[in-house]
């Protein structure tokens, strides 16, 4: 297949994902909205009087936590769920490359996943009166931090059969809201806990979010961007493998 017949083909299977999830639209805005709601609002109930700190912290770690769940959690139940449908096996036998599923999936995801970020800043700023700094490389780091959550959660996806896939994806949840230092800092968190998350991308993740909001008062190292691309690239290089593999 020639390269322009492939991006051909990658063009038509993203406007097929699109049509496809079009149904769902509005139900992944809610969820999205409850989400972004409920980060905010919820750690500030449970923490009770919110320090400027502990406010900033919660107005930048729902936009993250937005655009992370939507990646890891909901791209391998859409995916487990087209598993168990026999839609994807019925898209490995058209003359694509495996890669063009591979890009739709992930451009699909990516950009859906953008959506709750607006919306968990525009919560944060009205709930505790918050002033960004709204850096111009938040867009293309938002883009990245969407488009590598949304890479793992395909290769889970792909790597495990539908029911597993769901279930871990649901033990992400729970790992990212409660042990993920997103929405505090990670010294609140045990020295192991800290040295875990020092290897994951989502600590990472939450810095460069953080710092393209509120640049004055947090900054973003470049071990964390490095990190984030290295996770990145392999969750979408196991992802094409498996793709391959079982085509």
């Amino acid at each position: 297949m020639s390269a322009a017949s492939a991006l051909r083909g990658t063009g038509l299977m993203v406007q097929w994902q699109l049509r496809r999830q079009a149904q769902f639209l509005p139900l992944l805005m809610v969820v999205q909205s409850a989400l972004a709601v409920s980060t905010v609002l919820g750690y500030g109930i449970l923490i009770g009087d919110v320090s400027p700190e502990a406010a900033l912290y919660l107005a930048t770690g729902a936009p993250t936590i937005t655009l992370i769940v939507v990646g890891l959690v909901m791209t391998p139940q859409q995916m487990a769920q087209a598993k168990t449908e026999g839609s994807a096996e019925w898209l490995r036998t058209l003359p694509l490359p495996r890669a063009a599923f591979l890009v739709a999936d992930l451009a699909l995801w990516t950009l859906l996943a953008l959506p709750g970020l607006v919306l968990g800043v525009i919560v944060g700023a009205l709930r505790y009166d918050i002033d960004y700094q709204i850096s111009a490389w938040l867009v293309p780091i938002a883009l990245l931090v969407s488009l590598t959550a949304a890479a793992v959660g395909y290769a889970i996806a792909v790597l495990f059969p539908p029911l597993v896939a769901q279930l871990v994806s649901q033990l992400l949840v729970f790992l990212l809201l409660l042990f993920s230092p997103v929405s505090f800092p990670a010294s609140n968190m045990p020295g192991w806990l800290q040295r875990a998350h020092e290897v994951l991308p989502i600590e990472p993740m939450s810095n460069l979010i953080r710092a393209g909001l509120v640049g004055q008062q947090f900054e973003a190292q470049p071990r964390d961007l490095a990190l984030v691309l290295v996770w990145c690239a392999a969750a979408v290089t196991l992802a094409l493998f498996a793709l391959r593999r079982r085509g």
